[in-house]
């Protein structure tokens, strides 16, 4: 330290660290209050978004598939391939509806 006229002055790297670790620590605590959640927030609702869209996907192009392998399968008219989907789509609803409160 240097002193003049009787007054130890602190050197110069003394205040200029202490500021920088100020605005060191405004920003680490920034980051860890604001920036760490919002990227977790982001993150998750895109893997929800991807994975709804697979899943949709997924679930239609196999409904797709089974409606025509009942069309394959099944004796040379359509109409039954209609019943037995209408039938599962009409049971999936009506339990739907009983669970809806």
């Amino acid at each position: 330290m240097a002193i003049v006229r009787g007054v130890r002055l602190r050197p110069m790297a003394d205040w200029t660290t202490r500021v920088v670790d100020a605005v060191d620590g405004v920003v680490d605590t920034t980051h860890e209050k604001i920036v760490e959640p919002v990227q977790r927030l982001g993150r998750g609702v895109v893997y929800g978004l991807l994975g709804a869209f697979f899943f949709l996907s997924a679930f239609i192009l196999l409904a797709v598939g089974a409606f025509r392998a009942l069309v394959v399968y099944l004796p040379e008219d359509v109409w039954a391939a209609h019943l037995i989907v209408g039938g599962i789509l009409v049971a999936s609803g009506l339990f739907l509806w009983s669970k809806r409160r």
